[in-house]
């Protein structure tokens, strides 16, 4: 499990929060219809002072929930409009589910290609309700290897995708391996490990590496010494630093890509 029950997303560093309208950046859950006609659960955070490009948070394996909802929230603070999407209205129906919902089956019923369509879905609600013009995937665990699968395909209308601790062995969810898809890779990557990952292991960290390499695109991999899987998490005061840092080089990647798209 990615988090725990009560996890929270980190606060921003401070330097980082720009001003907003009163209730901003409060987010509205709504439902998205996918190209399929599913119906899939969704969060959305604007911002009234929002620059490119805006994001699509990819959640862990138990899709939407409080942790996420709570992260669009943050990101629209730091200036940056964001929808976090759930994956299983196709299987698991819409709307909020306990905490010990199980995950699992829903998980292995998804594939690439219908978070994909779902992410298209949330770049077409960002476009018609906020203007943005350019769009990033920021995923977590499972929905960080969705992120990282997502760099490989063209007809997705993103500008770059960023992944915290995005499995890179997709054998146990079900799905292709990042580590060895990055070789496809054809848009921006921004990488976030902890070094303590037991499920990511170094030799995992540098196939992928070596992939994204051969692909020729930008790309950074940023391994925390000590850190384990989700350290991502307020409550986790002994990883703090770690979770600044993550902060100040996502918004950075961000405002990379919003120059890119603006050049």
């Amino acid at each position: 499990m990615c988090f725990d029950r009560d996890a929270l997303p980190p606060d921003l560093p401070a330097d980082l929060v720009v001003p907003r309208m009163a209730g901003g950046a409060a987010a509205e859950q709504l439902e998205l219809t996918s190209a399929d006609g599913a119906r899939f659960s969704a969060a959305l955070a604007t911002s009234g002072e929002a620059h490119d490009p805006a994001v699509i948070i990819l959640p862990d394996v138990r899709g939407l929930y409080r942790f996420y909802v709570e992260l669009a929230e943050r990101f629209a603070e730091a200036g940056h409009h964001a929808v976090a999407i759930d994956y299983f209205g196709r299987t698991a129906d819409t709307g909020e589910r306990p905490n010990d919902w199980d995950y699992w089956p829903h998980v292995r019923e998804t594939s690439p290609e219908t978070v994909q369509a779902d992410v298209a879905a949330a770049i077409a609600l960002l476009r018609e309700r906020t203007g943005a013009t350019s769009f990033v995937t920021v995923g977590f665990c499972f929905g960080g290897a969705q992120s990282f699968l997502a760099a490989t395909h063209a007809e997705l209308d993103l500008d770059a995708v960023v992944g915290f601790y995005g499995g890179l062995n997709g054998e146990r969810l079900g799905i292709p391996s990042p580590r060895d898809t990055a070789a496809g890779a054809v848009r921006p990557v921004l990488a976030l490990f902890g070094g303590a990952d037991e499920g990511i292991p170094e030799r995992d960290r540098e196939t992928f590496a070596a992939s994204l390499e051969r692909a020729g695109v930008e790309h950074e991999i940023v391994v925390y010494p000590g850190a384990p899987h989700s350290f991502f998490d307020r409550r986790q005061d002994e990883f703090a630093d770690a979770s600044q840092d993550a902060w100040r080089r996502t918004l950075g990647f961000l405002d990379g890509v919003g120059a890119r798209a603006h050049a």
